[in-house]
């Protein structure tokens, strides 16, 4: 996979950055799974009712960019397994660095 291709899925800006993810419910743990097709694939263990899945995917990301859940917003995809989230961040390199570490897990999976 070349280095476009795996990120189809992350669009930095000037606050922050942008990622499409895929949201699987009701899984055994939470967990990063790698990318399916231009979407972040993640599982959680929460169910997709009363905002319980998307509460959890906003914590889920916000430890995995290491930043608080504020900073996680739900841009689109409320009600969808396809969501678009903005991880706003003044610190552009922080956040490459933090990008760059989560490809790394990427390769071995990261779980919580």
């Amino acid at each position: 996979m070349s280095s476009s291709e795996s990120l189809r899925w992350v669009t930095f800006c000037d606050d922050g950055l942008l990622l499409n993810v895929y949201i699987q419910p009701r899984a055994s743990k939470n967990q990063l799974c790698g990318i399916q097709g231009d979407a972040l694939k993640i599982r959680l263990t929460s169910p997709p009712v009363d905002g319980a899945a998307n509460k959890l995917c906003r914590e889920f990301v916000a430890e995995l960019f290491k930043t608080s859940k504020s900073s996680v917003i739900i841009l689109s995809g409320e009600t969808s397994r396809h969501k678009r989230l903005k991880i706003v961040g003044s610190n552009g390199e922080l956040l490459r660095s933090q990008l760059s570490t989560l490809l790394e897990t990427l390769n071995i999976g990261h779980t919580h």
